[in-house]
């Protein structure tokens, strides 16, 4: 009888069912990996920090001789859709101690606000906004606001007084916050103050004109911006030693099939989001995508501006929440009668599965790669700028103080800074969204909530009460504490601050 050697158990194991699934659990750990990283991950010059803005958090509406802006001429009128105003909002105007206190005790080491222009005449970096939407009424009455070139001389005054009371106290500045995400919003569709459109194109407007004011509000908003720069520049840098910026809105796009026309219409779209306010900054003048499909209803830049604009920034600001998927829009047919929206000829779905819109929508998916990318986007294109991502966060329907969702999305995206910083971005500071619940510009108050703090709008003292977040926060700010991101592709969904 013949007598055979016994195999080695290695050889039993390779010849069994065990080898199978052994080569599949090898792939799906290939497929995902882990990130472990502490606050001192981070550059040593850079800032973790939240942030608010003045109409949402301030209220004292009417307090010390403020005047009214377009957001309170819009909310009085009744057009908001949930019929509330900001009158009173978080009520930071009479509770700003308690949340400084409540700033410190959570560890930010920045604060991102904005000073309302129509209210002018401790160890926290401070970073100034110094217009987000809230253009007093009267220079809306006067001349049209940002449509008029007159715009440029009285921002450019109102910077100035910015500059001269508060700049011993201020190194960062942001001169306008997301001037591309309102050129839509509030000049073509006119959905948002101060509510300008025209017809075929925008409704529920009484004066506009959709074909070309989109473009001569950015138009003036980068000569104003270039203005209080070279202002500061010239007149209190030396002295302050501050920096300056502007910010715009972020979004990442993929294409939603591999068509090349679909390509095409993802590029156009990075063209109208980043390259309207990112190409005259870096180059002197718009894109030529924008010029080709705007013809002459782009302003065209003189020398002297163009002179002007270039290099008008010590860093650019991101608002950064999400991600959508664009296609070409093959419904737009060329006509003498054109808006903003048929320009970008794009279509946009939050999801695959979504309704395509032409108008930009923001993303509700968590997806922290379409950060990154946008990072090396900006990179590539317009060299390595210095970037402070102040706004980033995600809002929940809930008033929860358990806000565990919350937690996993700032994790990712804090996650995917330090990637792209480590990818060689040039990422100086995260802000996230934000410090306490606000006012929210379309939801109210009680639609969204994204704050560390919850405010109980329901109490006339409008009561404070930290959630888990601003502990999770707070433990990675002060205490190093570990901070875990596996990255294994997932994508879930939230909401996030509109505009």
């Amino acid at each position: 009888m013949e007598t055979r050697r016994p195999l080695h158990l290695l050889l039993v194991f390779l010849s069994s069912p065990w080898l199978l699934l052994l080569l599949l659990l090898l792939l799906v750990v290939q497929g995902m990996s882990s990130l472990q990283f502490t606050r001192d991950d981070f550059p040593h010059d850079f800032a973790f920090g939240a942030g608010t803005s003045a109409y949402q958090y301030e209220g004292g509406a009417a307090e010390d001789g403020r005047t009214p802006s377009i957001w309170d001429t819009y909310t009085h009128s009744g057009r908001h859709p949930e019929d509330e105003t900001g009158d009173v909002a978080s009520d930071g105007y009479h509770k700003y101690k308690e949340d400084v206190k409540l700033m410190s005790e959570i560890g930010l080491e920045a604060y991102r606000f904005t000073i309302s222009w129509s209210r002018l005449i401790p160890s926290i970096q401070i970073h100034v906004v110094m217009y987000h939407m809230d253009l007093p009424q009267s220079l809306q009455d006067e001349y049209g606001g940002w449509i008029s070139p007159k715009i440029v001389d009285d921002f450019t005054a109102y910077a100035d007084v910015c500059f001269r009371e508060f700049g011993d106290r201020v190194v960062h500045w942001t001169t306008v916050l997301e001037p591309n995400a309102m050129a839509q919003a509030g000049y073509d569709m006119g959905i948002l103050p101060p509510n300008r459109c025209s017809y075929p194109f925008g409704s529920n407007c009484t004066a506009g004109n959709s074909s070309v004011e989109p473009y001569l509000f950015i138009h003036h908003s980068l000569l104003a911006h270039a203005s209080a720069v070279r202002l500061y520049r010239e007149k209190y840098k030396v002295a302050q030693k501050g920096i300056i910026g502007i910010n715009i809105y972020s979004m990442w796009f993929y294409p939603f099939t591999d068509s090349a026309e679909d390509i095409g219409a993802t590029e156009r779209a990075k063209k109208f989001i980043y390259g309207w306010i990112l190409h005259p900054l870096v180059f002197g003048d718009y894109p030529d995508t924008m010029k080709k499909a705007a013809g002459s209803r782009l302003p065209i830049f003189s020398n002297h501006e163009s002179e002007m604009v270039t290099n008008s920034f010590d860093f650019i600001g991101l608002n950064h929440y999400s991600s959508v998927y664009t296609s070409n829009n093959n419904n737009v047919v060329k006509a003498p009668l054109q808006d903003l929206t048929a320009d970008v000829a794009t279509l946009f779905r939050v999801t695959k599965n979504d309704t395509p819109t032409p108008v930009f929508v923001p993303g509700t998916i968590v997806d922290p790669r379409g950060l990154e990318h946008a990072l090396k986007y900006i990179r590539e294109k317009y060299g390595n700028l210095p970037i402070y991502i102040q706004e980033n966060g995600s809002g929940s329907s809930s008033e929860t103080l358990d806000d565990v969702e919350r937690i996993n999305y700032l994790a990712k995206y804090i996650a995917a800074t330090l990637k792209a910083i480590r990818s060689g971005a040039n990422v100086k500071g995260y802000s996230m969204w934000s410090f306490v619940d606000l006012y929210e510009l379309f939801g109210g108050y009680s639609t969204w909530h994204f704050g560390l703090v919850a405010v109980d709008f329901d109490s006339e003292k409008r009561r404070r009460q930290p959630r888990r977040s601003a502990s999770w926060y707070s433990e990675f700010l002060k205490n190093n504490s570990v901070i875990r991101v596996e990255e294994d592709g997932f994508v879930s969904a939230a909401s996030h601050a509109q505009l």
